[in-house]
């Protein structure tokens, strides 16, 4: 067994570098060391040769010439590499169809024995198979598609704590945020600063969401509400910038109202008491027709509300666990709400009686789901995929995109580019048929440092921002993002 195992260690390649070999060693090593010595020796005279060929296609494009080379004996008989001044470029003679005959019977035999001790060691397939990758890439990359341009273009920060939601508003320069430090915010594009801050509820701040036409706010809590409050944000402050000379000039009762960032305390209305939730709401959306918002929460229910009365209509049961997302559809009476049960339900109320689906096809917690153009909902999961389903087809996804961390609350563009945000930090950008446009850089100037928990598109680019994110490292970024023609 131990003879066994040394001549295992033994059966290195021979281009292994032997300093010096014992005379009483076994002789397998130094019939290897031996090896080595002409290996190296043809090596270098190959090397040369090549390089003497190269120089003689060139001074003679048009003529086919034969390089012979000669080879020169050391001292202990071993060939060594011949001076630049013995190659020679003339017609065959003789005596070098000899040496030619020479070197090409050494060079089969000295390939011959390579392969073979090569097959026992493994070290040459494995050069030779990167080589192939290496060339094999760089054929694949002449054929990609026209790079996406991404840059992060604005940055806002202030949350004491992550940030679990980012929505746009449309129409006006303004983003908002909902916060685990018990806040939601109001930031304006332009400035990257906070112009209002909400204070009412009582837990983490888990979803945002915009009145399409009025200057109103959806917000779902950790407290158990979901809250709707005024939005009216002071645009005189939002338009002033933060240049050096004006902070030079600035004294600091100057600088401390700039600075000051107004709070608001009191909802227009809260959604709560009886027929409510009973555990944390994790989100909440507007209807199409804006009379009524959708809210879901971690006790397995989703509830329809009525605006003007802040009372319940409907609750919406079925899940076997905690729901992590609601989402409205743009247009018509449709909600999709997803639960960590794996599933995701689509519920349409355009008729009296409200009629449900369920869609299966995740192997873990639905993360998000989101309507999209083309009667398409997508949805994400912690099972790392991304599923485009078509709504009147259930039973199986159109698309699944496959990726390596956990997706979280994803987003859609009118133009069909589904934006990821993930656990492990990354954005990326896949279009509705499930092909890969882009992933965003992420470095240590630019980029999320924590996870990744939430994206959201401007439907009109806001100051060159087209793409928003936000995460647990308590920032927000604006990207400007600039597509091929193709999409």
């Amino acid at each position: 067994m131990k003879a066994t195992k040394t001549r295992a260690v033994r059966l290195t390649s021979l281009t292994e570098d032997v300093a010096t070999v014992p005379e009483d060693a076994p002789f397998r090593a130094r019939l290897h060391f031996l090896f080595a010595q002409i290996e190296r020796e043809f090596e270098q005279l190959y090397l040369e040769n090549q390089s003497l060929q190269d120089k003689l296609d060139i001074a003679n494009a048009t003529k086919e010439t034969v390089v012979l080379q000669e080879p020169r004996s050391t001292a202990g008989g071993v060939l060594s590499a011949p001076s630049s001044s013995s190659a020679l470029a003339t017609p065959a003679t003789q005596t070098d169809e000899v040496g030619a005959s020479f070197l090409a019977a050494a060079s089969s035999t000295h390939k011959s024995l390579k392969a073979k001790l090569s097959s026992a060691t493994g070290g040459s397939k494995a050069k030779a198979s990167n080589k192939i990758k290496a060339q094999t890439s760089r054929i694949v990359s002449s054929f990609k598609a026209p790079t996406v341009v991404s840059t992060v273009v604005r940055e806002f920060g202030g949350h004491k704590d992550g940030i679990w939601q980012v929505a746009a508003k449309a129409g006006q320069p303004i983003i908002g945020t909902a916060s685990a430090d018990h806040t939601a915010c109001i930031w304006g594009v332009e400035s990257a600063r906070c112009l209002l801050q909400y204070q009412g509820h009582a837990g983490s701040v888990n979803s945002i969401k915009f009145h399409k036409h009025r200057d109103l706010v959806l917000t779902g809590s950790g407290d158990g509400t979901a809250h709707i409050w005024q939005a009216a944000v002071n645009w005189e402050v939002s338009k002033k910038g933060h240049s050096s000379e004006e902070e030079l000039d600035d004294s600091d009762e100057q600088v401390e109202d700039r600075d000051r960032v107004d709070t608001l305390r009191t909802p227009l209305c809260e959604f709560t008491g009886p027929g409510g939730h009973l555990s944390v709401v994790v989100a909440a959306d507007w209807l199409s027709s804006m009379d009524q918002i959708i809210t879901g929460s971690w006790d397995r229910t989703a509830i329809l509300w009525d605006v003007e009365t802040g009372q319940p209509l409907q609750p919406l049961t079925g899940h076997d666990h905690e729901l992590t997302h609601v989402s409205a559809h743009p247009t018509q009476r449709l909600v999709v709400t997803a639960s960590r049960d794996t599933t995701f339900r689509l519920w349409d109320f355009r008729e009296a009686i409200p009629a449900v689906s369920v869609f299966q096809g995740h192997t873990e917690t639905v993360t998000s789901s989101v309507f999209a153009r083309d009667d398409k909902v997508v949805s994400g999961s912690d099972d790392r995929t991304i599923k485009v389903w078509e709504l009147r087809n259930m039973r199986s996804a159109l698309a699944t995109i496959r990726t390596d961390s956990s997706v979280n609350r994803l987003a859609v563009s009118s133009g069909g580019i589904i934006a990821i945000p993930h656990d492990n930090r990354q954005i990326r950008l896949f279009d509705l048929n499930g092909q890969r446009v882009a992933r965003l850089p992420r470095t240590s100037r630019q980029g999320h440092r924590r996870m990744v928990s939430s994206v959201a598109w401007a439907e009109e680019p806001l100051l060159d921002c087209d793409l928003f994110s936000c995460g647990f490292d308590r920032r927000v970024f604006g990207w400007s993002i600039v597509l091929p023609k193709d999409n």
